[in-house]
């Protein structure tokens, strides 16, 4: 196939052309240039501010089309105007499982009701705007490039190359030892999936023509206890002790969110973290163990605004003083 992706250079674009290529389709990657323009020089490379000016792409068609970086549903509607009817072959969308509105039932399925998302078009990407995008890129998708469209909808993307680093978190500080500060309850819900897992098989998708919308995810129940079990198991020394601190606990210390990664505090969070991947699992979705993940992560200068291992400590003694 010759397959156009918008992006391609970080993270899941990059490992879905990695694997594009290595099967021995025609790759273009339509990017600005500002990362990873030096990678997988076996492509073909238009570079282009999808915000700005898509004329590179007059004239041009593709069998398929993938876009790993739609955050607005207008970026959509520029790219088929830019493309013309037809052009784009099959499109692929990589959406997110917050599109769907809580309280979502315990494995839902890729019909529950969706986030309202009839407003405006919000002008920014926050925590509480991220899923209403979704939703109207979603829509816009489907109204640009037809019924044929796939929407792929992942959980937390995990894996070598995340420029987020979230989960890499986890696997420096584990691969430290001693005593680990974990937030909240072990049995909180949260769902991965590997970014190679996911770029190969949206690669399967549209090998088999495939269209409709599909949860990638780690099968429920898969808890955060779970998630830390399983990157200890690959990477902590002998020793390693896992705490688990109270969220309220956390809160009334000023610890934020983001100073422990993956933190499923948020109400938003915990009600889509229980996905059913039922229907991926059978049109090919291979998951591969979460340690085998953890074992793949290179190691890092710690992340900023992560908890020091000072502070750490400091709450892990008035959390045991408490």
């Amino acid at each position: 196939m010759r397959i156009l992706i918008m992006g391609g250079t970080r993270f899941v674009g990059f490992h879905f052309a990695d694997a594009a290529i290595a099967a021995g389709h025609d790759v273009t990657l339509l990017h600005r240039g500002r990362s990873g323009a030096h990678l997988l020089p076996e492509a073909t490379h238009l570079i282009a501010d999808r915000d700005a000016d898509l004329s590179v792409l007059n004239g041009r068609e593709w069998d398929a089309t993938v876009d790993v970086s739609a955050y607005y549903p207008r970026q959509i509607r520029d790219l088929a105007a830019a493309l013309g009817p037809g052009a784009a072959g099959r499109y692929l969308l990589v959406s997110s499982l917050s599109v769907y509105d809580t309280p979502a039932t315990p494995r839902y399925t890729e019909d529950s009701p969706l986030r309202p998302a009839d407003g405006p078009e919000p002008e920014a990407v926050t925590a509480d705007t991220y899923g209403i995008l979704k939703v109207q890129c979603e829509r816009a998708a489907r109204q640009a490039f037809g019924p044929d469209t796939l929407l792929v909808r992942p959980t937390y993307v995990i894996g070598p190359q995340d420029y987020t680093r979230r989960f890499d978190y986890w696997v420096q500080r584990l691969a430290r030892g001693g005593e680990v500060l974990a937030p909240g309850r072990p049995d909180a819900p949260i769902q991965v999936v590997d970014a190679r897992d996911l770029a190969a098989w949206m690669l399967a998708l549209l090998e088999r023509k495939a269209s409709g919308a599909y949860h990638a995810a780690t099968p429920p129940p898969h808890t955060m206890g779970d998630l830390l079990a399983a990157v200890a198991s690959a990477v902590a020394p002998d020793g390693t002790a896992i705490t688990w601190v109270a969220e309220d606990f956390l809160r009334a210390a000023d610890v934020p969110e983001r100073a422990l990664p993956l933190w499923p505090a948020h109400p938003m969070v915990l009600a889509t973290s229980t996905a059913d991947p039922a229907a991926a699992l059978a049109t090919g979705l291979t998951l591969r163990p979460v340690a085998e993940t953890a074992r793949d992560i290179p190691a890092f200068e710690p992340l900023p605004d992560t908890l020091t291992p000072d502070r750490e400590a400091e709450l892990l003694a008035a959390w045991h003083r408490r």
